[in-house]
């Protein structure tokens, strides 16, 4: 069988992404609280925000689940062909 390749991200990367992810959050949070409106549509809002940032989280790890299922259920597979083919003797 073929050694599972683990691939892993850059420290930049992850870096980056986290930056990334604080300033869009801060920006969207400043930009609810100036809003020129009452208290009870910024609170809608950033209550909205809230949940389509945990709604983003939630879908991300429900992709990444998938895909890794999918890798497990490839390897059993490539793992079962080959018990298959190491136990087929064509000249018996």
């Amino acid at each position: 069988m073929n050694p599972v390749v683990l691939k892993k991200d850059t420290q930049a990367w992850v870096v980056q992404v986290w930056v990334s992810f604080v300033v869009s959050v801060a920006a969207c949070g400043v930009g609810i609280a100036y809003l020129p409106v009452n208290d009870y549509v910024k609170a809608f809002t950033g209550v909205s925000f809230l949940y389509a940032i945990s709604s983003s989280f939630t879908l991300a790890k429900t992709l990444r689940d998938r895909e890794e299922v999918s890798r497990v259920t490839a390897r059993i597979d490539e793992a079962r062909v080959e018990k298959i083919l190491a136990e087929h003797h064509p000249l018996k």
